[in-house]
């Protein structure tokens, strides 16, 4: 008759205590990164990098190479240390990486995201990023690709996006929330480029630094009868009345130049696991 061994709680310990955590925890620095060991890099950026897309994409989870055997991960600093990037590549349509993202020591000791991004290369592509002679619109923030812009938030996208996502931001964020630990740094901040990305932010529990008011004082402006809703015009195709009724409707329209004022001045900041509960567009689909 099989016997289950027994074990006591003693032999299941280590017999020397392993420490978990380090005694007093310094903030880690994009610009410190290459001095630490090449080991703990790589495993910084292979937090970021989701297993499971890994895969679905072709992507050895371990050796991060394709069937190949091209590495589909670049990392990459700037010459001053200050930023650091990341590009998950694949072998359908080499022009935008699966994901993206990009991080810079700040002037305040603190560590900004300052881009990230999750194309899914197997949807129609829109070069809301370029001219039709090729060169480039910044996403749309130096020059503007019309026709492929109103082609783009026919098909649900929002301004600035080239492609349908990948519906994982959330996890991303988490991902990004584990690395920021691993650096000791109990907050990031975000200073968003799109109104709707600052509502996304939001509702994924960042707070506000600099800009709540601005936020919602929009709300209010696309609600009928105030200053918003009245410029919605038909006067472009991104300035319908329909536009007041969603986020996205409203970043285009923003994006169109319907307020008084370029879109500047939002910050915002995460503190790791805490969600802020800010809500400045209630009730407001995507």
């Amino acid at each position: 008759m099989f016997e289950i061994p027994k074990f006591s709680l003693l032999s299941l310990e280590p017999r020397r205590p392993l420490p978990t955590a380090p005694e007093e925890p310094q903030p880690i620095f994009l610009r410190e990164l290459p001095k630490h060991d090449k080991r703990f890099r790589y495993t910084l950026a292979h937090i970021l990098l989701p297993v499971d897309l890994l895969v679905k994409f072709g992507i050895d989870p371990i050796t991060l190479r394709n069937k190949a055997g091209q590495v589909m991960v670049h990392t990459a600093h700037s010459e001053d240390g200050m930023t650091w990037a990341l590009r998950l590549l694949n072998d359908i349509d080499p022009r935008d990486p699966l994901m993206e993202i990009e991080l810079s020591d700040t002037p305040f000791n603190r560590i900004a995201v300052n881009w990230v991004a999750m194309n899914d290369p197997r949807a129609p592509r829109f070069d809301v990023d370029r001219m039709p002679d090729g060169s480039p619109t910044l996403r749309g923030m130096a020059q503007r690709n019309i026709p492929a812009e109103i082609a783009a938030m026919q098909a649900g996208l929002a301004p600035g996006q080239v492609r349908q996502g990948l519906h994982q931001f959330r996890r991303m964020l988490q991902d990004l929330e584990q690395v920021f630990a691993a650096m000791h740094q109990y907050e990031f901040d975000v200073e968003p480029l799109f109104y709707h990305a600052a509502i996304l932010f939001e509702r994924h529990g960042f707070h506000y630094s600099r800009g709540e008011a601005f936020m919602r004082r929009i709300h209010e402006g696309f609600q009928p009868g105030g200053d918003l809703w009245a410029r919605l015009d038909g006067s472009t195709p991104f300035r319908r009345t329909e536009q007041a009724r969603t986020i996205r409707g409203r970043s285009w329209a923003i994006h169109d130049g319907i307020l008084d004022e370029p879109w500047d001045g939002v910050k915002m900041y995460k503190r790791l696991g805490v969600h802020s509960g800010e809500d400045t567009a209630p009730d407001v689909p995507w």
